[in-house]
């Protein structure tokens, strides 16, 4: 099945649409699929439900689909970055489902390995276990968490072969390898292509049965949050 396809937007075309589910990799600005986002915001889809670490800043990451209002429920860890996320979420423009990064990874790592639920002590007593299952187990309570499995996972990744066997670049890892495990359909963009066969298979981070689709955005964009440089003398 041939996986690599000319352009983010043709790599989206078909398979996203109004009201799904949508896992994307990253953490902050490091490891987003830049282009993938832009396609998304481009395709016009409404009331999405984001999964991510965060929502990007303001105009760039995911904080795009928020400026156009196209998202409707974000389901993340952390917010501070994003004055936009903020507003809405305060407004009540915005549903928000807070969930502990560990709690994100493993509930998308559960769902890539096909396991429904889990117990985690992280958020017992806090707002997190809200309406959520609390069972005792050796006399310590944990909260129930349901895996996630989105219909559609965005990532970001460093080298792809052409059969999608995927290797990420040092801490831009971060979330990608769960995100892309977790998707009905996942979509992965690289910044090199390599024939099969050129991958050290003891260096593949994630294996190509996962991957669906494949885009070469050979110069992305990588900004950082902030900037912070000394003064001139």
């Amino acid at each position: 099945m041939k996986k690599v396809y000319p352009d983010a937007a043709a790599a989206l075309a078909g398979v996203v649409k109004d009201g799904q589910m949508i896992a994307v990799g990253g953490f902050g600005l490091c490891g987003i699929p830049e282009a993938l986002i832009e396609a998304l915001r481009d395709s016009g889809v409404q009331n999405l439900t984001a999964i991510s670490n965060n929502a990007g800043v303001d105009g760039f990451g995911l904080g795009q689909l928020l400026s156009t209002r196209q998202v409707r429920k974000m389901i993340a860890s952390y917010v501070g970055e994003n004055k936009e996320f903020e507003r809405q979420y305060l407004a009540g423009e915005l549903e928000l489902e807070f969930t502990p990064q560990g709690t994100l990874a493993e509930k998308l790592r559960a769902g890539g390995s096909g396991i429904p639920a889990f117990f985690t002590k992280t958020g017992v007593g806090t707002l997190v276990a809200e309406g959520k299952e609390v069972r005792e187990f050796d006399g310590e309570q944990y909260v129930m968490e349901r895996s996630l499995v989105p219909d559609v996972s965005l990532v970001k990744a460093y080298i792809a072969d052409k059969s999608g066997n995927l290797v990420y670049n040092k801490t831009a890892r971060n979330f990608n390898p769960n995100v892309a495990m977790a998707g009905k359909i996942t979509i992965v963009e690289v910044e090199k292509l390599v024939e099969v066969g050129e991958l050290d298979p003891d260096q593949i981070h994630t294996p190509g049965i996962f991957v669906h689709r494949i885009v070469v955005n050979p110069n992305p964009e990588k900004r950082i949050e902030q900037r912070t440089v000394r003064a001139s003398k």
